[in-house]
């Protein structure tokens, strides 16, 4: 271990998984790091007392403290400590939770390399100080109910947001803002309407939220508006949390469909 290694605790409270988030973090070339695993997130609350760590990678459902709970308690010693949650919980199941907490990051747990792929790079950002979001990596989405929602595929859906009830940006993930060309602080506090071009804000106004409200999960594509005023297709998952904050996931459409699309 070198000085400029990192130092990664890795919480699972199955064993197997905790183990293999650890070893896919040791034998990455992008990143130099010691990866330590603990089954138990009261052990490794006290491992984060007494010990210095670059980052946190934690499941969110563990018996007797959840990754959220962890974060809490750990943020009393170690306020600045970056804390990612690689979890198979939906992120729109605990967006309320990890706005409260600061978690720094979200990836998704799902089968295959590819999430081990996503939360490596989450882990090299936020140790790099890109984080202060969560974000959500492949999400599966079926048939939506909802005006302009296409058919079942596999979108790949890379920023995240939260949208308060009074409709301004809460959250924004780092690759949401930069999608647009914006840095996350400048879209807090903003209303969701600065994003979009006139037309677009009545469509999500009459079709999106209104579904959205209902229970439902919209996705399709929708008309998204940058800082210097161009316009491109994106691929959205819109979503409701349980206090109707909106958590809102997008990419652009010509990277998920593999071609030129246009907007509804």
């Amino acid at each position: 271990m070198t000085d400029s290694s990192l130092r990664v605790l890795c919480v699972d409270d199955e064993p197997g998984l905790a183990a293999l988030v650890a070893a896919y973090l040791e034998r990455d070339d992008g990143i130099d790091c010691e990866a330590v695993a603990e089954t138990d997130p009261d052990a490794a609350l006290a491992r984060i007392e007494r010990e210095a760590f670059d980052c946190v990678v934690s499941d969110y459902d563990m018996p007797g403290r959840t990754g959220v709970e962890l974060l809490s308690a750990a943020r009393e010693t170690e306020p600045d400590l970056p804390f990612l949650l690689f979890s198979a919980t939906e992120p729109d199941a605990i967006a309320a939770e990890m706005v409260r907490a600061g978690v720094s990051d979200y990836v998704h747990k799902r089968g295959g390399v590819d999430g081990y792929t996503a939360l490596l790079r989450r882990v090299g950002h936020a140790v790099d100080g890109e984080g202060g979001s969560f974000e959500a990596g492949a999400e599966s989405v079926g048939d939506g109910d909802a005006e302009g929602v296409g058919p079942a595929t596999e979108v790949a859906l890379d920023g995240v947001c939260t949208v308060a009830p009074d409709g301004t940006f809460e959250f924004v993930g780092e690759e949401y803002g930069r999608l647009y060309g914006y840095e996350p602080d400048e879209l807090v506090g903003e209303p969701w309407q600065r994003l979009h071009p006139d037309e677009e804000v009545e469509h999500i106004r009459t079709h999106v939220i209104p579904a959205v409200m209902e229970g439902e999960r919209w996705t399709g594509t929708s008309e998204g508006l940058r800082v210097d005023g161009t316009t491109f297709a994106e691929s959205k998952l819109v979503s409701t949390a349980s206090d109707d904050r909106l958590v809102i996931s997008v990419s652009p459409f010509d990277e998920v469909a593999g071609g030129t699309a246009a907007s509804d």
